[in-house]
């Protein structure tokens, strides 16, 4: 694990297993649906018990319609360790003239604002549309490192960081963060 002193707060960017994580709040790299799905979304969903999820997320849809890229929305964690899952769509890659850029940097802003909001101040995120949406990995890691800096800067949380999977991918965030912090 590495950490970086931000502000009052810190930065880590980790291996492992996001659901597992003891920290208030994780981050699902959530469908606009909120129906669950493959990836650390389908993870998140059976580590927190897939049926009660649902459920929460299926209320929050009932009343919003869809979750918008870049927007983020609450549910409680039920039974994972983190006492609360922050759910936010990124964009899918269309080659970055779709607003992808502006659209990844407000999913990571918006769940900080959101963290900020219900005084959660530890927050670990996954590698947002790095997955099946495309996202060339370098760039989202420029984005999302840039905008978590900004939010502990800004004092939204005391710690929040990155899970990701893979020697590679940690390697490539760790190496993209000791460059821009």
């Amino acid at each position: 694990m590495q950490r970086f002193k931000i502000g009052a707060g810190h930065l880590f960017i980790r291996q492992g297993d996001i659901t597992t994580l003891e920290v208030a709040c994780i981050v699902n790299a959530a469908n606009s649906r909120l129906a669950g799905g493959g990836g650390v979304d389908g993870a998140i969903h059976r580590a927190a018990g897939a049926d009660k999820l649902q459920e929460a997320c299926q209320a929050i849809i009932t009343d919003i319609g869809s979750l918008p890229p870049g927007e983020a929305v609450l549910t409680p964690g039920f039974n994972l360790p983190a006492k609360h899952i922050i759910h936010t769509v990124g964009p899918i890659w269309h080659g970055g003239t779709s607003n992808e850029p502006e659209l990844l940097r407000s999913a990571y802003l918006n769940s900080l604002k959101l963290a900020h909001e219900h005084t959660i101040k530890t927050i670990a995120f996954p590698a947002i549309s790095c997955g099946v949406y495309g996202y060339p990995v370098e760039d989202a890691a420029r984005i999302a490192l840039s905008a978590l800096k900004e939010g502990l800067e800004s004092g939204l949380v005391e710690e929040a960081g990155m899970v990701l999977h893979g020697d590679e991918a940690y390697s490539l965030w760790k190496n993209v963060a000791e460059d821009i912090l």
